[in-house]
């Protein structure tokens, strides 16, 4: 009998083989923290005695900022605190860079096969690289950072075929909202999904990056893909082709449960108010006029999805009453796109551009919705109060709806509108 990719990369971790249902200590590879879960450690590791003791390895730590520039007095101190921890105990610290913790790992740390703990439920996303990759709370990050272990409990694994050619207008944010509305958010708990099937190895890494960001949306305790030649590419352009490895499922794995979704026969989606399983067709929500649009978050705010949008948008103008936010997801894709004149596609047509970050994603900062409005982001969560006011109505699409939504005004599948 074969093993399920987590069942791999957890046995070759622990030096022997597991199955799902076990439960093993693990040694984490990379950890990292933001100014969100960062404070909390520093605090912990003090009232616990551990703030003059060494992490486990200051070269696989990093403390990130996800809420910058700062934007009160509040932030700009827990900033603080996050520095002074990190510098005085060598780990790495973005200075001087604002964007998504899940980004300068997977740009600038992370290698194929690891096993990577974030303080950060988003920490599904580097499963993209043949990861063991979940999201931990603070009290957790105390034990992975002073002694670079945590336990786990060997998930069973969902394997999701994905097969055919990709439909013009329809991206992998579709294909995940598509499995959102088969599984929901409660039949995947604590479950891994492991994602196959040639559409997924046509998809650049970068595509494939919005699929596992989300795993953690609908439930899952990690989502999982094999490495090929486009993880490749990805690592030899951020300059670590080295930390390549190649990653190969078993066929004759154990799986739980194995779903098969034909790419040839999806449309556009959009998630609508206030779950993300809670998915209809782009084009059957057309009646809804939109506020605001917001293109950016650690699902969909990278080079591509600012393609995308910026080929839409080219020589026209965002609808009247409709404010579009833009916010690259890190530094490294903020300054492709100002090279490649992709901001200024997206500031011509009418977009506020913003320095990398989390925007209104998490509801602490730019970009929080006012009263009853109507949003359209490409996101990963549309719950009540997601983005900082709970009465806002807020839907979940591809970068493509997104930036056709902000031609129109109103709910729109992006063939309408693409050349």
């Amino acid at each position: 009998m074969g093993q399920t990719l987590v069942e791999k990369i957890l046995s070759e971790n622990v030096g022997r083989s597991v199955k799902a249902g076990e439960t093993v200590v693990v040694n984490v590879n990379f950890a990292a923290l933001h100014d969100g879960s960062g404070p909390l450690l520093v605090r912990l590791m003090k009232e616990r005695g551990y703030d003059k003791d060494p992490v486990f390895d200051p070269k696989k730590v990093l403390f990130a900022n996800e809420f910058g520039p700062e934007s009160t007095r509040e932030v700009a101190n827990e900033h603080a605190l996050c520095r002074e921890y990190a510098n005085s105990h060598h780990c790495f610290w973005e200075e001087g860079a604002t964007g998504h913790v899940h980004a300068h790992v997977y740009e600038s740390y992370l290698k194929c096969g690891t096993v990577c703990i974030i303080g950060d439920s988003h920490t599904t996303v580097h499963g993209a690289f043949g990861c063991f990759a979940t999201g931990c709370g603070s009290t957790d990050m105390v034990a992975v950072t002073r002694f670079g272990k945590t336990w786990i409990r060997v998930p069973a694994t969902f394997r999701i075929n994905v097969t055919g050619k990709l439909p013009k207008g329809v991206y992998s944010k579709d294909i995940m909202l598509k499995l959102a509305s088969i599984i929901k958010s409660d039949q995947a708990i604590y479950k891994s999904l492991e994602f196959r099937g040639d559409t997924i190895h046509s998809l650049s890494q970068e595509a494939r990056l919005t699929i596992t960001s989300m795993g953690v949306d609908l439930g899952a305790k990690n989502a999982i893909m094999e490495t090929d030649d486009h993880t490749r590419e990805f690592l030899r352009q951020m300059g670590r082709e080295e930390d390549y490895r190649e990653i190969v499922a078993d066929d004759d794995a154990n799986y739980e449960r194995v779903i098969d979704i034909d790419a040839t026969k999806l449309e556009p989606l959009v998630s609508k108010p206030h779950y993300v399983e809670n998915v209809d067709l782009a084009k059957n929500c057309e009646d809804e006029k939109v506020n605001l649009i917001y293109l950016g978050s650690c699902t969909n705010g990278r080079i591509e999805d600012m393609h995308i949008a910026a080929d839409i948008l080219r020589g026209k103008k965002v609808a009247k009453g409709v404010r579009l936010l833009v916010i690259p997801n890190s530094r490294y894709v903020y300054h492709e796109c100002l090279r490649d004149g992709t901001l200024l596609t997206l500031a011509e047509a009418g977009a506020m551009i913003e320095a990398p970050n989390c925007g209104p994603c998490m509801g602490v900062h730019q970009g929080i919705p006012s009263d009853g409005e109507v949003v359209v982001a490409t996101q990963n969560r549309n719950f009540k109060g997601r983005m900082g006011n709970p009465t806002a109505r807020i839907y979940l699409s591809s970068p493509a709806t997104a930036a056709a939504t902000a031609l129109t005004g109103h709910i729109t599948d992006p063939r309408e509108v693409m050349d």
